[in-house]
């Protein structure tokens, strides 16, 4: 196991990271890249370890990018949880939109109501592309 101080830098590093990228979704590898351009040498492993922590914590969601695709992930802003509304992701720059509008309380009342159907929100996702890319 690193030494403490160690583990602790680089899980600065990972928060720091989210906070720059907080409106796309990135990947392990993304993350790696970015620690060691940091000067950061540190394992995916370990990166995987403090992302399932992190995700257990609430403090980021994950997502599988399509089909059997990769596993990407996103900060979760303190108080908002995104358990109770889809999300929207551009298939060109990747940002990340949260559906959290009244909306989604209608659909989720219409899945309910006519097709005996709860929905569950977490980790889902609709593609697309948002306006700045059109």
């Amino acid at each position: 196991m690193p030494p403490k101080s160690y583990n602790t830098k680089a899980r600065r590093y990972i928060l720091e990271y989210f906070l720059e990228n907080r409106d796309i979704t990135v990947s392990a590898a993304d993350i790696l890249s970015y620690l060691e351009k940091k000067g950061e040498k540190i394992s995916l492993t370990t990166v995987y370890r403090y992302l399932n922590k992190l995700s257990d914590e609430k403090k980021v969601i994950s997502f599988s990018e399509g089909t059997g695709g990769k596993t990407v992930y996103q900060f979760v802003e303190l108080n908002n949880s995104c358990d109770g509304h889809l999300h929207m992701q551009c298939v060109k720059c990747g940002k990340l939109i949260h559906l959290d509008c009244g909306f989604m309380n209608e659909l989720k009342s219409h899945i309910e109501e006519k097709h005996g159907f709860s929905l569950n929100c977490s980790g889902s996702i609709l593609y697309g592309v948002c306006n700045d890319c059109k």
